[in-house]
């Protein structure tokens, strides 16, 4: 392999793929980095055989090859050359990287030990989805998935795919995000599937395809893989293999009491509560009173407060008011961050029932809270 390439994009490139990697004892190869060289693109690879990634980047090629250099090494080294133009040539495992002043020879390993990975996407055959809407559906679910690895499942982003439609189901069992996304370009491949897909490598879709106005989505139903690309990145990973609860059932189909309330208001009323809360157990109390509602919270240690917000109510039934209903703050402040409108809507069939949090300004997003059971 022999090569001319800006040190810039070299190591913008490490620097994502260096993310990817891993190191396992027993694999060394994990831990480096892929660098492969042919007539038409150079690309550098990384994995940790869950999750991958291939950037292609221009160079000026003079000979084909590849080879494997440690992740840290060659990140660490290209990462503080000046913004000139490198020279790279690699002889069997050795890696020279040259520049007006620099020499550096590195030890590798042979490209053709390196696992095999996808390293593109046909746009013609794949899912394409606006940029902004993907964003907005991982941003809006992702903070609802499990940390907890005895249910593996829970801790990714559910994606049910329809002929026009995906939908976002995140949850971790105390609360829920589902959020939809249409998609008018073409037919979803396995139209009705659903699928799991590790919240980590969504994070990366997102963040990688900043400078992109469209993200290419492909189900690999055999190697049991989802691939996204953007302009010249792909990023697989494995799928998250389980059955997903059937999140339509803990769906409130109707409510007794709705309240819509100013978010920025609400949300000064939150964090005003999570002063208290947070000595006591994250618990904040919501009270419906005529007119608005109340946040409040104790603790035993620094006393307690109040705030009254004025709010919208809309009862459907008997006398609701005086309703108390307490929740951990935090879920609070998580679904109050991922609002886009001015107002929220929240629906309430009973005190002890879990709650519907709503943005008004889409039809598209709904977030569910299990309320906290406070003993006395």
């Amino acid at each position: 392999m022999k090569l001319q390439i800006l040190q810039e994009n070299l190591a913008k490139a490490l620097s994502v793929a260096s993310r990817f990697t891993s190191n396992r004892s027993q694999l060394p190869i994990l831990g480096n980095i892929l660098l492969t060289a042919s007539k038409s693109k150079f690309s550098v690879s990384s994995t940790n055989l869950e999750v991958s990634v291939v950037i292609h980047i221009g160079a000026k090629v003079a000979e084909e090859g590849s080879i494997s250099i440690p992740s840290k090494v060659i990140a660490e080294l290209v990462g503080n050359l000046p913004k000139e133009t490198l020279d790279l040539n690699s002889q069997k495992e050795q890696l020279k990287i040259s520049s007006p002043g620099f020499s550096s020879s590195l030890l590798g390993m042979d490209g053709s030990d390196f696992p095999k990975i996808p390293s593109s996407i046909q746009k013609e055959k794949s899912l394409t989805l606006p940029k902004e809407d993907f964003a907005s559906g991982i941003s809006q679910t992702i903070f609802a998935t499990s940390l907890d690895e005895t249910r593996p499942v829970l801790t990714g982003v559910l994606f049910v795919l329809n002929k026009k439609l995906i939908t976002f189901v995140a949850t971790d069992g105390f609360r829920l995000s589902k959020k939809e996304i249409k998609v008018e370009n073409i037919e979803v491949p396995n139209a009705g599937g659903k699928i799991v897909i590790p919240k980590a490598i969504l994070n990366e879709v997102v963040r990688i395809a900043d400078d992109s106005n469209e993200i290419y989505f492909k189900f690999d139903e055999k190697e049991k893989q989802a691939v996204f690309g953007s302009d010249n990145i792909v990023i697989s990973s494995r799928l998250i293999e389980g059955e997903y609860p059937d999140y339509e059932k803990i769906i409130p189909k109707s409510s007794l009491i709705s309240i819509i309330i100013d978010k920025e208001e609400f949300l000064r009323a939150v964090k005003l509560a999570a002063v208290f809360a947070r000595e006591s157990a994250n618990i904040v109390k919501i009270k419906i009173i005529e007119g608005g509602i109340t946040v409040k919270a104790e603790s035993g240690q620094s006393g307690s407060q109040e705030t009254r917000v004025d709010a919208k109510i809309i009862a459907k039934g008997p006398e609701l008011a005086e309703w108390e209903i307490s929740f951990n703050y935090k879920f609070l402040e998580d679904f109050i961050g991922s609002v886009k409108g001015e107002e929220i809507k929240m629906e309430f069939t009973t005190p002890d029932k879990a709650g519907v949090f709503l943005d008004t300004s889409t039809s598209d997003y709904l977030h569910l809270i299990m309320p906290v059971r406070v003993q006395g």
